[in-house]
Order: C-alpha cells, then structure tokens, then sequence
C-alpha cells in the first residue's frame, strides 16, 4: 500500500511521537502535508526523485502526496538488533488554514513555504535547533494550543534560509498500487543487499522487468542510476563505519563490497567530498570540539 490517509477526519492536525525498531519502511505518500524529525536512527531518505543519508536532526517538509520514506539501515531489521529509532510527525492538510488567512501580510510566507514543500524541503542550522524543541512541546500540547504550536514552527520554517530543496519533481503522485509495491521491493532488495556484488538483470528481475526498462524506471523515479544509488549507499556505510567501529580503512572498504581499495578510496572522495582518513579525522576533531573541558 502506498496511499495513507493520516488524519482523522474530526481533527484538523495529528502529532506522533514515534519509538520504534525502525521507521515504517513502505514507500508511500498521502494528501497531508508532513512535518518530520529523525530524533534518533540512521538510513536513507527518499522524497521525491531525490535520495539522501540521513541521521539524528534530519528535518523535513513534504508537501501533499509527494512520496517518500525513510528506510532505516538494514542493521535496525536484523532479529537480534537492540537498536530504536524515534522521530516526531505532524500531519496536517491543506485546509488548516483558510485562503484569505494565507493571503494577508502575516499569512503569505506561510503560504509560500507551503507552495515550496511540494518539492519537499529539508531544515538545517539554527532553524533546526530552534523548531526541534518547539515539536517536542507539540507532541505534549493539546486541543487549540497544539494548533497555536504548529502556526508557530510553520512561521519560523518559512522565515528560515536553513533550507534544502530536495526533489527535482514537485508533482504529485499518480502512481498504480502495483507500482509503489515494485518500488518498495526494488528498495528492500539493493538495501539488503548493497554490500554484496548485485547485478543488474538481477535487480530487475525483482521489478519485472527488462534491464533496459528497470534502467528507465530507476532513473525516473530516485534520478540517479542504479550504479549511483549503491555506490552512495555504499559510501554511507562507509562513513558509518569509520566514525563508530575501530576497523582499518581497508577493512571499511571490504565491509563495504569494495573489492579494492583504490576503487573504495575513488568513490568515496568523489561522494564526500573527503579521503577516507581525512573523513576519519574531521569526525574526530568534531567530537573532541564538543567535549566539555
């Protein structure tokens, strides 16, 4: 199932606080707009056609029926994990405020991040830290002053320049039950499987598909190719293993399905941005930054 219906119809907004072994995992999308921070756990973001790591203080905006999910690290699947996620959600739909209250001087930046969140919009920053606090008080606040809370992170979103546009599309959705299942288990296969040689024809078969169209398909929907989207899940691994396991680069690189290093070392400066060891020491000059004296 990829639609969900979030709100129920005698309220104008809900607010979950989510505590889970992993985050719903099912490609989806739904008419309400969607407030949501990761406030513990690690995976991959899709929204849209765009796909991205994320982490604790990831925060975002999707618009009404813009797909999305973020896909929790394999780890968090396993049978004998003991690791959690835990997020905060608001939904709230398009209604909550009236168009001539969207309209007036105080409402049209309102109205105007709203206009923007079709493409989804991630929050960094200042804007982050000051709108995560906010949503801890929404999910204990009630009745109107839950409302009254939402108008106010709303306005301090659409004043924000913390901000990442994230999916090339901005369009809704008009996607087949039969497509949405085919994408989620496109996704569960490559993701279960990313650190091991995975071949084309294979992954297509998952899909149905001829790899000509998988390739299509593929590239459509997340706007990277296949190779792509493996190599910066790869790579995203990579990073987290090198900052939490006292593992040689090496053995990172064959972690990873890198079958030589210098292939590891190649893609991973050309997706970070870092060498490897320079990766290594920059997360450790961070933590010794935020250690108290």
């Amino acid at each position: 199932m990829i639609s969900k219906a979030a709100i129920p119809s005698f309220h104008a907004l809900l607010v979950r606080d989510l505590r889970d072994p992993y985050f719903d995992p099912h490609w989806h999308f739904h008419p309400e707009y969607q407030l949501f921070v990761v406030l513990e756990g690690t995976g991959t973001r899709f929204v849209g056609d765009q796909v991205e790591r994320f982490g604790p203080g990831d925060l975002v905006l999707t618009g009404p029926n813009l797909p999305h999910v973020w896909r929790s690290d394999e780890a968090y699947f396993a049978r004998d994990s003991d690791l959690m996620t835990h997020g905060i959600v608001v939904y709230f739909r398009d209604d909550l405020l009236a168009d001539p209250v969207l309209e007036t001087q105080e409402g049209i930046m309102i109205k105007h991040l709203l206009d923007r969140s079709a493409h989804g919009l991630a929050f960094t920053g200042p804007t982050r830290d000051q709108v995560i606090p906010l949503l801890r008080a929404l999910v204990q606040a009630e009745g109107f002053a839950r409302m009254l809370g939402l108008l106010q992170i709303l306005h301090t979103l659409a004043l924000s320049d913390d901000v990442q546009v994230l999916s090339r599309e901005g369009r809704g959705v008009a996607l087949t039950s039969t497509d949405g299942e085919r994408m989620e288990q496109v996704l569960s296969y490559v993701m279960g499987r990313f650190t091991e040689p995975l071949r084309l024809a294979d992954v297509a078969a998952v899909a149905s598909m001829t790899p000509t169209a998988f390739c299509r398909y593929f590239k459509e929907r997340t706007n990277k190719t296949l190779t792509q989207f493996i190599a910066e899940l790869r790579i995203g691994y990579a990073c987290k293993l090198l900052v939490e396991e006292d593992l040689s680069i090496s053995q990172v690189s064959f972690e990873c399905g890198y079958r030589t290093l210098s292939n590891f070392n190649r893609q991973f400066k050309a997706i970070s941005g870092l060498t490897p060891s320079d990766y290594r020491r920059k997360y450790a000059a961070a933590l010794v930054d935020v250690l108290p004296a």
